[in-house]
């Protein structure tokens, strides 16, 4: 397959993703736990956890995206998804950046997430 046809990872993707660095919030069976968010956007999210959660796991999640200015109160969304990729971020750390396909959103938290990922300009 030559250059100009080799899809990147960039082209798969449905929707835009924005890059994050803020706290996010998921519960799984054995409880909730506090992870790293990576990035955004309506159709999943990425983080960074402590922990192992193995693909095909579903999980629930909690993110406050930040407010547009001071005046504003963090925008809170809730929704559900599968895990479809955990990957250690070293050998020698048992740190993980895990992806989850978000199947369980509504259609306001849909277009907030947009909303917010539209108007970043780190858009990746």
């Amino acid at each position: 397959m030559d250059a100009q046809h080799t899809p990147n990872r960039t082209e798969r993707r449905r929707h835009p993703r924005a890059a994050c660095d803020w706290p996010i919030e998921i519960t799984l069976e054995e409880g909730s736990f506090g992870a790293r968010l990576r990035d955004v956007s309506r159709a999943g999210v990425s983080f960074f956890l402590d922990r192992r959660i193995p693909e095909m796991t579903v999980l629930s999640m909690k993110i406050d995206l930040p407010p547009r200015s001071e005046m504003e109160n963090p925008t809170p969304i809730q929704g559900s998804g599968v895990v479809v990729r955990c990957q250690p971020l070293s050998p020698r750390v048992d740190h993980y950046e895990i992806a989850v396909f978000l199947n369980d959103l509504s259609k306001e938290n849909s277009r907030r997430l947009d909303a917010y990922v539209a108007r970043e300009a780190d858009v990746i």
